[in-house]
């Protein structure tokens, strides 16, 4: 089975103004045509920005079209909640971090130190 990824609201937000660093371009590159998979919360924190545009507001939409969305489900929630628990984290890191690990996938990040910290966590940041 081919690995998954989650890509995290920064790197769409990077990806798309060509933001991520030129020796990291490839394998993000890589990542989106494999496994463009993000969380309802980034959906949320892109398209919701107050500082957005109409004209990045429609490009941003027509490129998180071609994610795949996963919504907030009872585990995911139970796992978010485990977290928060845990340690604190913001809402919507732990509802991202137990996305992946209810899913088994690689969260893709530059926020990697908010992450590091959870035990199961993969985590692939391209700006190290």
């Amino acid at each position: 089975m081919a690995q998954k990824w989650l890509i995290d609201t920064n790197i769409v937000i990077y990806y798309a103004n060509d933001k991520i660093p030129s020796r990291s371009v490839k394998k993000v590159e890589e990542i989106i045509q494999q496994s463009f998979i993000i969380s309802t919360i980034t959906q949320i924190e892109v398209l919701g920005w107050y500082k957005i545009t109409v004209a990045e507001k429609r490009r941003l939409t027509h490129f998180l079209n071609q994610a795949t969305v996963l919504y907030v489900d009872k585990k995911i929630e139970q796992a978010a909640v485990a977290l928060k628990q845990m340690q604190k984290m913001d809402t919507p890191d732990a509802i991202i971090a137990a996305t992946c690990l209810v899913y088994g996938y690689t969260l893709v990040t530059r926020n990697s130190k908010d992450f590091t910290s959870i035990d199961y966590l993969k985590i692939y940041n391209p700006f190290n």
